[in-house]
């Protein structure tokens, strides 16, 4: 599925294909909460960033947050006018881009099925999501975002 994808004032725009476009993955950690969570949580998308065609290049900047005490190989992109998280790159997935849900143009499909991570970042004011249909995880869980869309039968990539 191609998504279309903007920030907040206009400045940047972009298109990229995802073959697991479910906006399932709600993120506590601080950096997600802080750097663009709204509700206290992000929600990041998998996306093929070979296929990725940006305008307004020139008004991104990056933030690459440091763990203990060394640069994360995790990079943000925001809009350098507005503000706007657009999306993330990890240099260990150098071929994957995780645009943020909130900046998606095109409609996504509603999930039925939630996955809430990193749990014991999460701030104390939160109130967790209830239901039958989510799955709570203290850390980052072990399975992947592809294995995730693949067991709910929602993979739009090749095998």
């Amino acid at each position: 599925m191609q998504l279309q994808g903007s920030c907040h004032c206009g400045a940047v725009h972009f298109t990229v294909d995802s073959p697991g476009p479910q906006p399932y993955q709600r993120c506590y950690c601080s950096i997600c909460r802080k750097a663009g969570g709204a509700g206290g949580f992000a929600i990041n998308l998998l996306a093929d960033n070979n296929s990725m065609k940006i305008t307004g290049k020139k008004n991104l900047s990056v933030y690459q947050a440091l763990n203990d005490g060394q640069p994360s190989k995790h990079r943000r992109y925001f809009c350098k006018k507005c503000g706007s998280h657009m999306w993330a790159w990890n240099e260990n997935w150098p071929d994957l881009i995780h645009p943020l849900a909130s900046i998606i143009d095109t409609p996504l499909p509603r999930p039925e099925h939630f996955v809430d991570i990193m749990l014991d970042s999460a701030a104390p004011w939160v109130a967790l999501h209830g239901g039958e249909n989510i799955e709570l995880c203290a850390e980052y869980p072990n399975q992947s975002i592809e294995d995730w869309h693949k067991g709910y039968g929602l993979w739009q990539g090749e095998d």
